[in-house]
């Protein structure tokens, strides 16, 4: 395949809400720019990039994919990028190898809550936004007033930099046609045809329109721009080769963002979308410099290599520009690991040009990496290239520590690009593989797939033991439990995660333990008096050792305190453990033949459960430091709803049309609250929480609880 020089290069993240129409968008740009690999239909779900069985059988793109299409001399990359709330996180990590992004609106229902939420993530990286209406073609969207009625929201919501350059040519034969406000052209197209228009005059019913339209999109062009402004004022226009170049700063500028129209369905204005992008955004060479966290490396021998963090060595800032004759630097910006061929890892080459077999350096594990066969995606099918200019995206499989974030590079640069945030899960279920073969194999599948998703989280809770599994919502860990049959033929179930109570004391209470036995020979013999109190919430536990006169040999005294702690682990209500006390053994007796350590155990045990019965025992639940973001309009009900969960409103913060709670919630009542928060808020709120402290439960809900658990103590068997 050809290789491209970075002016012949365009990254573009398709972002926009679910089921606007993003792959379909894309698969038709590919029939249209004649690529070998795109689908002809939908008929089964699939497409260039909707190859993944979870994602068709689903409907719904879930990872982000990477396709690209050839078009008058240049590469064009589309990263296909969820829409569903719960994935967008996908699309936010797809901004960063991206130079502009094509938000989606879908013409039927206009902008929801992803398309807010993934406009902002790019007005924080500063990336140009393109807006493209699709679905054009559906008769919702035949009205002249829709469309008015669709420009007046975005430039409400968006600013009125929103601006269109195309007006769609929608009549009683559909929508079938676009007018270019720049050229002032009509091009007309055939409904599922090969995507080509045919240029032609403007509809005499739409001139008047069109006319209106090009003299504002100049105007707003000219706005900022001295020597624009002074031509559009000397001759009430700006000429086209003027207004082209123009159109392309204020793009890059994000200085307007334009407005385009298209089908992907019918397949109608693809070929005038692929012109825009070629003509008007930016290519990777025009980016800013990109910052980069540089470390300054001892030149003396010995000198560690990196640990990932550049701990203890000095931090600059370094700006690499995108070209070829800068050092060669790469980031990874995400990881599939295919089953046949692999660890696949997909790059952007920041600066200088990647050939195979390149050696280069993973900066972030201090270890070399052969770079053996590098290639582009289309899809899910990998197109082998000799050599990679900066600015292109690419593949290579088979690196032997390299992660998703990770930076590489020619050996002794040292610098690392700032990987995008990855936000933290909003739901946890235990998790519990079916068999013991399917245990056998659970873990190493879930850390392939942890490669893959940087959200997903696994591992053992050291309080109940249960193994969980962390994710977005509950479908991202449904998707999750599908992919481990599917691929790692691993079957598990998935179970509500436990809740870790703990149990303590409210009263202080002295207890008396005897464990006497005789059966023959040496028998058992030990005798203590021991007195519990409480201690502040987080005191843990104590032991003290009060015994005078040698009442109880110094021997014997640990295996008190073991007995003690034995029992408490076990606990008195529910089976917690009980936790905040101090343990005071202050009188007993022994033997001198039968006395050893396990009796004085077992003494212990006694004596501590005496206590329990008079020491006021109760349950304590965790509680959570909880920060809710999400539309003003919604903070009312968020508040009602934490109200009833037995919240604590800490405080509320405003920063433009959104705000940011702050609650203390029992953990109990959070278990699902990421299903509830997604539909209180249409999907436009997240939050994430973190531990606080324990606090006592209330009567009512403890008995429920007490009355529920079974009891793990077992004493009286040893006994």
């Amino acid at each position: 395949m050809k290789s491209y020089a970075n002016t012949e290069v365009r990254n573009i993240a398709v972002i926009g809400h679910s089921h606007s129409g993003k792959t379909s968008l894309i698969s038709a740009m590919l029939r249209t720019a004649r690529m070998p690999a795109a689908y002809s239909g939908f008929e089964n779900g699939a497409a260039v990039t909707a190859s993944d069985e979870e994602e068709i059988a689903r409907g719904m793109t879930m990872a982000n994919t990477v396709a690209f299409a050839e078009w008058s001399g240049i590469k064009i990359n589309l990263i296909d990028t969820p829409g569903f709330h719960m994935f967008v996180h996908e699309a936010r990590a797809a901004m960063l190898p991206a130079e502009c992004a094509l938000v989606l609106v879908n013409a039927q229902t206009g902008i929801e809550s992803v398309t807010d939420t993934v406009w902002n993530f790019a007005a924080q990286v500063s990336l140009p936004r393109v807006i493209v209406i699709n679905q054009l073609d559906h008769p919702k969207a035949d009205s002249r007033t829709g469309w008015t009625e669709l420009i007046d929201a975005m430039r409400n919501r968006w600013g009125r930099q929103v601006m269109p350059l195309q007006l769609p040519i929608i009549d009683q034969h559909g929508f079938h046609g676009v007018i270019d406000l720049v050229t002032m052209e009509a091009f007309f197209y055939t409904p599922d045809g090969d995507g080509s228009g045919t240029a032609g005059p403007i509809p005499e019913a739409l001139q008047q329109d069109a006319k209106a339209a090009h003299e504002a999109l100049v105007e707003l062009v000219a706005e900022g721009k001295d020597e624009l402004m002074e031509e559009y004022f000397a001759v009430g226009t700006i000429p086209l080769d003027h207004l082209i170049k123009a159109l392309h700063e204020a793009i890059r500028e994000d200085r307007i963002f334009p407005i385009l129209c298209t089908s992907g369905l019918r397949n109608v204005g693809t070929d005038r979308l692929l012109d825009f992008l070629k003509v008007y955004v930016l290519c990777p060479q025009e980016r800013a410099p990109i910052a980069a966290r540089g470390q300054v490396r001892n030149s003396g021998k010995g000198s560690a290599p990196g640990n990932g963090n550049g701990a203890g060595t000095p931090v600059e800032t370094v700006l690499r520009n995108v070209s070829d004759t800068e050092p060669a630097t790469l980031f990874v910006y995400k990881t599939i690991v295919d089953p046949f061929a692999g660890r696949i890892s997909f790059f952007k080459v920041i600066s200088g040009c990647i050939r195979n077999d390149a050696a280069l350096e993973n900066y972030a594990r201090g270890e070399a990496e052969r770079l053996g066969h590098i290639g582009i995606m289309q899809g899910r099918k990998l197109v082998e290239v000799a050599e990679l200019h900066s600015g292109d995206l690419g593949v290579v499989a088979k690196l032997r520590v390299t992660q998703t974030g990770d930076t590489l590079g020619a050996k002794g640069q040292d610098v690392r690009i700032e990987p995008v945030p990855v936000p933290e899960p909003a739901m946890t279920y235990a998790i519990e593989p079916k068999t013991r073969a399917d245990e056998d194999k659970l873990a190493p599948a879930l850390h392939k797939l942890m490669e893959e998703d940087l959200l997903l989280r696994f591992y053992r809770d050291p309080q109940t033991n249960d193994f969980l599994l962390a994710g977005a919502g509950q479908l991202h860990i449904e998707s999750v439990v599908s992919k481990l049959r599917r691929r790692y033929h691993t079957e598990v179930i998935l179970k509500s995660p436990k809740v870790p109570y703990r149990e303590t004391i409210r009263a202080t209470a002295s207890g008396h333990g005897r464990h006497k036995k005789q059966s023959g020979g040496h028998g058992q013999f030990g005798d203590c008096k021991i007195r519990i109190e409480p201690l502040p919430r987080g005191g843990g536990f104590e032991f003290v050792n009060d015994i005078f006169g040698g009442a109880i040999p110094r021997q014997f005294v640990p295996a008190i305190e073991k007995g003690i702690l034995e029992t408490a682990a076990r606990g008195y209500l529910a089976g917690y453990p009980v936790v905040d006390f101090r343990a005071i053994v202050f009188d007993g007796s022994y033997h001198d033949v039968d006395s050893s350590e396990m009796a004085f155990k077992l003494a212990g045990r006694a004596a501590f459960r005496a206590c329990m019965e008079q020491a006021k025992p109760t349950l304590l639940e965790p509680v959570m430091r909880v920060e809710i973001d999400m539309p003003d309009v919604f903070a009312g009900a968020v508040v009602g709803d934490l109200n009833s969960r037995r919240g604590r409103v800490q405080g509320m913060e405003g920063s433009g049309a959104r705000s940011v709670i702050r609650a203390q919630v029992p953990l109990a009542e959070m278990l699902t609250y990421g299903t509830t928060l997604t539909s209180m808020t249409h999907g436009q709120g997240s939050f994430r929480m973190e531990m606080d402290h324990y606090d006592f439960v209330p009567l009512t809900i403890s008995e429920k609880i007490t009355s529920g658990a079974k009891r793990t103590t077992g004493e009286d068997a040893e006994e």
